[in-house]
């Protein structure tokens, strides 16, 4: 069992590198650009090995850069699709860059460190010097590591004038350890395929160490300084143009620090939220082919380098719902809600067999209740597989089920509410509060909302993790837990259900015992579900 990651990793690795390098080459000489292999010197004497796509001919004016750092784990051949159509169609000169680390680039993998952000500035200073490319109009643009390599940089170094960032993070702790929970099957499948393909430097060697041994929090202190939500204050005096670009389920880095990051930004700034998982929305564009995301990113680069007036807005949010088709805009996060009801949880009672212990979702006055479940046995309730989950909702549209009379009360706490005679699409953050009281000093407790038809089958909408550590067993805390944003569209006559359990297989459970879940007149145990 403990070769699987390994096995699976090195599967998506080969996934990921699978782009036809002939037929680029044979496309270069028929329309006009060179694809070209280099090695670029990089901070602290490290090589860099690159490809360099260029117009062909001499240039009249220096043309506009445009620089590629690899996702984690992936060659530099990973955009040689975008970057030919960038080339050809928009006369931009691409450099697409292996992070040190991994593959034939020398040095150590450093985890978007300061040496990866050094890096690419080594690799702007090269092209300017080596290309027909000039430091006037620069611009990032990358897929997961990639793209936080990418607003890393452009928080450091002001030549970078816009960034088009895919699948990446923006929080490290946030998104790896959510609510100090371990997100262990994202961990797992990180570290194994980084050990298939790159050298591990000290940092990255520390925090495996850390993982491995149950202690977390002891390596959070190399995340803030990789961490572009840390960066927002230089990226606003930069006036950096930042385009985000995310899947609803990414297994590494869930959406909820991605929305937080692009409200913080003033300058001109993009968010898209596709159904998919991590990658996934934006995988094929990456090799040129028709896609949204990559399309949007190529017009957000005319609008800031090349000066293109098109009917971008300086600030707008595109959506596609996780569980329907059509892309829908907004002005801002915000206007995603336009409405948000508060329901209250009621204790959970059995009507008698064969309705089992649940409780209500309504919008009536609070009541004092407490209601106990065991801790540590798993549910059905669960958030999924990591990566497989969210390329299922994303290309067959086929969610995360669950069927909720089969919930086993013993070990989760249910609530449901009436039927939504006219449905609704739940459009925006939900976010759960209550009082949780466990018998040990720790607990780990997952928040499931489901969309439930008549029969009981459920749909996953959206979940999120939260630990309670250091807990002075038998004395209550407030849990006020923001659950993962979405656009969901329930059908007429469904309900929504939230499920409470304690384990969930892709991540790390603390606790035993029991824990009781409890509400009161003065602090109610409440779900407020936004809608749009």
């Amino acid at each position: 069992m403990r070769r699987l990651p390994t096995l699976a990793a090195a599967a998506l690795a080969a996934l990921l590198c699978a782009q036809p390098l002939a037929p680029l080459a044979d496309a270069a000489e028929q329309t006009g650009f060179t694809v070209r292999r280099e090695a670029i010197p990089g901070a602290g004497g490290v090589t860099l090995d690159a490809k360099v796509v260029e117009p062909a001919g001499p240039a009249r004016e220096p043309r506009p850069l445009l620089v590629m750092p690899a996702s984690w784990a992936v060659p530099n051949i990973e955009y040689l699709g975008a970057a030919s159509g960038l080339v050809h169609d928009s006369g931009y000169v691409v450099v697409t860059y292996t992070a040190r680390g991994f593959y034939a680039s020398e040095g150590e993998v450093e985890v978007a460190g300061p040496e990866d952000v050094a890096d690419a500035s080594r690799v702007i200073d090269w092209a300017v010097s080596h290309t027909s490319a000039g430091a006037e109009n620069v611009g990032m643009a990358g897929i997961s590591y990639g793209a936080g390599i990418s607003v890393l940089t452009a928080a450091e170094d002001p030549r970078v004038d816009a960034v088009a960032a895919m699948s990446g993070w923006a929080d490290l702790a946030a998104s790896l350890y959510p609510n100090d929970t371990v997100s262990a099957g994202a961990a797992e499948l990180l570290l194994g395929i980084g050990h298939v393909t790159g050298r591990f430097g000290e940092d990255l060697r520390e925090l495996e160490r850390a993982y491995r041994e149950h202690r977390t929090e002891d390596a959070l202190h190399l995340a803030p300084e990789r961490s572009p939500a840390n960066r927002v204050e230089e990226l606003n005096e930069n006036g950096t143009a930042v385009l985000l670009a995310n899947a609803w389920q990414d297994s590494f880095f869930p959406p909820k620090q991605i929305t937080d990051l692009f409200g913080a930004l003033n300058g001109p700034k993009r968010l898209m939220l596709a159904p998919g998982d991590h990658a996934t929305p934006e995988a094929f564009g990456a090799a040129g082919l028709p896609n949204r995301i990559w399309e949007r990113a190529t017009e957000w680069f005319d609008r800031h380098l090349r000066g293109v007036r098109n009917d971008l807005s300086d600030s707008a949010v595109e959506l596609e719902p996780l569980n329907g088709s059509g892309w829908r805009e907004y002005p801002s996060w915000e206007a995603v809600t336009t409405e948000t009801g508060r329901f209250r949880l009621t204790e959970p009672v059995s009507d008698g067999w064969p309705r089992p212990e649940t409780g209500e979702l309504v919008e009536g006055p609070a009541s004092d209740w407490q209601h106990r479940i065991d801790v540590g046995d798993p549910t059905l309730a669960r958030s999924g597989t990591v990566m497989l989950s969210g390329l299922l909702q994303g290309f067959a549209r086929v969610p995360v089920g669950v069927s909720v009379p089969l919930v086993d009360r013993d070990d989760a706490a249910v609530w449901s509410s009436e039927p939504l005679p006219s449905g609704g699409t739940v459009s925006g953050t939900p976010r759960l509060r209550l009082s949780v009281t466990p018998t040990g000093r720790e607990v780990s407790l997952f928040a499931h909302l489901y969309e439930v038809g008549p029969l009981g089958k459920g749909s996953l909408i959206t979940h999120k993790p939260i630990t309670v550590r250091n807990n002075e067993p038998g004395v209550p805390s407030e849990v006020d837990l923001a659950l993962q944003p979405v656009v969901w569209n329930v059908s007429a006559g469904n309900r929504l259900v939230l499920v409470v359990d304690t384990v969930d297989a892709r991540y790390r459970e603390e606790g035993r015992g029991s824990v009781a879940f409890g509400s009161s007149s003065t602090a109610p145990a409440e779900l407020r579900i936004p809608f749009g």
